[in-house]
């Protein structure tokens, strides 16, 4: 595909986007950039929600990941069905009984304002980081396709695809991800179903399917294997959980619903959606290589070295092996699942914000009375996330090599160690903790645990860790907690489903 062609897909795809997010948008005051006004529609937000889920690293990376671990991700992916069913049935009365904009008001109302400001610390990194290195990737693909062919360098690039997010969301907030994110998640499925289709149309039949080591979706024969069962549904239970269920950014569009009944059936109907859409890019992975051995096609760079799994998809969907439709849908679904994050990242970045830490250090204090003061503030907030994360992109440009990579992800998954732990303790015990110390336990753990992950084939008899050190992380925040308790009991909010409806 020539980059003329990939810009002008993608102009047509904006154009259709920022319709919708103007018209979304038009005439939000404060909540309902915040929280939707609580009047969506929960059909439209489960729909929404499988955008914001799949980024544009998982739409290359899940087709790609079959030659080294078949379909193992689905051990993982049931882990994320149970822990959906955790999040309806405990997390969402809670929300809504407390009435909350940010989820980590939660932790104010438990334990005080040390903890409420670690809480949203400790996201605003993971999520700034996350989605950074997100939108990186999503940058490179462009500048390989685009801007590298045109002459444009990177810097440009990192404003531009930072600037399309922020334009989509400015306005609108959660009310135009919601409803863009719908347009979204409609061409991801799409382009996913059609692409399965074209290469099935190519010749390429699921004959040794079964058989294939490519498609084995159970391990249960070595517990010191990432890919083993139990580490991995366990696993995903609770990353699940600690990601989504504690995640401004995911539950903040299901805190829009109009009530707990309708955030339910929304979080249920997401899950079932995810498992299927999950599942369809495995099977794309796996027709994609057999395609590749059908017709001779050497899976390697210019230089001769082999590709990634994350650049096999890019590298036939583009290449000039399929019909230029397949190329096509390939480059809508790939900028449709990365801006789907990013445009729901900035806005719960901004919400977090506003809501957590400059509400929380006192230096706004008119946010909740004053409309206007509000609105002026949650705009040069929104603003600042955008300028911030594309300053972290250019950086990890700079920085680019795998390990950095890796490196930033490792970071930002023990960023949601704490917030587990935290939310646990507050619902699983009655105990009070002395808040100030709060901050030294959530910097400790996560300390600790890559201490023991660093050593653990030599301390544990060549065990690695894996997705599991969230557990770590989680249950070492967890002591803490229990070793700066007071002896007197606090107040227990209880998370009973029995919740009043709006």
């Amino acid at each position: 595909m020539s980059p003329i062609l990939i810009l002008c897909v993608i102009a047509v795809y904006f154009v259709v986007l920022f319709s919708i997010s103007y018209f979304a948008g038009r005439g939000t005051d404060n909540q309902g950039f915040f929280s939707g006004n609580r009047k969506s529609n929960w059909i439209v937000v489960a729909m929404s929600t499988i955008g914001a889920a799949i980024s544009g690293v998982t739409f290359v990376s899940v087709p790609g990941m079959v030659e080294g671990a078949g379909f193992s991700y689905m051990q993982m992916v049931l882990g994320f069905t149970v822990g959906q069913l955790i999040i309806a049935y405990v997390l969402i009365p809670m929300y809504y009984r407390l009435n909350l904009t940010s989820i980590y008001e939660y932790l104010n109302t438990r334990f005080g304002v040390s903890s409420y400001k670690t809480g949203a610390w400790f996201f605003f990194v993971s999520k700034m980081l996350g989605a950074s290195v997100r939108l990186f990737v999503v940058g490179s693909v462009l500048q390989l396709l685009v801007f590298t062919p045109l002459g444009i360098p990177f810097w440009v690039n990192a404003i531009f695809t930072v600037a399309i997010a922020y334009l989509c969301t400015f306005r609108g907030g959660v009310k135009s991800v919601i409803w863009t994110d719908l347009l979204k998640t409609t061409c991801l499925i799409l382009s996913v179903v059609l692409c399965i289709v074209f290469v099935l149309r190519s010749g390429v039949s699921f004959d040794g399917f079964a058989d294939s080591e490519r498609s084995r979706m159970f391990f249960f024969d070595n517990p010191n294997d990432g890919k083993y069962f139990w580490k991995q549904f366990v696993a995903g239970i609770f990353l699940l959980v600690a990601t989504t269920g504690l995640d401004q950014d995911l539950m903040q569009r299901t805190l829009s619903c109009k009530n707990h009944r309708d955030a339910q059936k929304n979080i249920i109907t997401a899950a079932l959606m995810q498992i299927v859409v999950i599942f369809l890019f495995l099977v794309l992975g796996w027709l994609l290589y057999r395609y590749a051995e059908v017709n001779g096609i050497a899976l390697v760079n210019r230089d001769g070295s082999a590709l990634k799994g994350d650049d096999v998809f890019p590298f036939l969907a583009t290449g000039n092996y399929f019909p230029v439709v397949v190329g096509v849908l390939f480059v809508v679904g790939f900028i449709a699942s990365a801006y789907s994050a990013a445009g729901s990242a900035l806005t719960a970045l901004t919400t977090s914000f506003t809501i957590d830490i400059l509400s929380s250090y006192q230096l706004t204090r008119r946010l909740t009375s004053d409309e206007r003061h509000t609105a002026t503030t949650r705009r040069r907030v929104h603003l600042l996330m955008a300028v911030l994360m594309a300053v972290a992109i250019y950086v990890i440009y700079l920085l680019n090599d795998d390990s950095v990579i890796q490196t930033v992800y490792k970071v930002a998954s023990y960023t949601y160690g704490p917030l587990l732990g935290m939310f646990c303790f507050g619902m699983l015990t009655r105990l009070k903790v002395r808040d100030r110390l709060i901050p030294l336990v959530a910097v400790a753990a996560p300390v600790i645990t890559w201490v023991i992950d660093a050593n653990s084939k030599a301390w544990l008899g060549g065990y690695q860790f894996s997705h599991e050190r969230l557990l770590l992380n989680a249950a070492l925040t967890f002591v803490g907690m229990l070793i700066i308790s007071r002896k007197d009991k606090g107040t227990t909010i209880k998370v009973s489903s029995e919740v009043e409806q709006d």
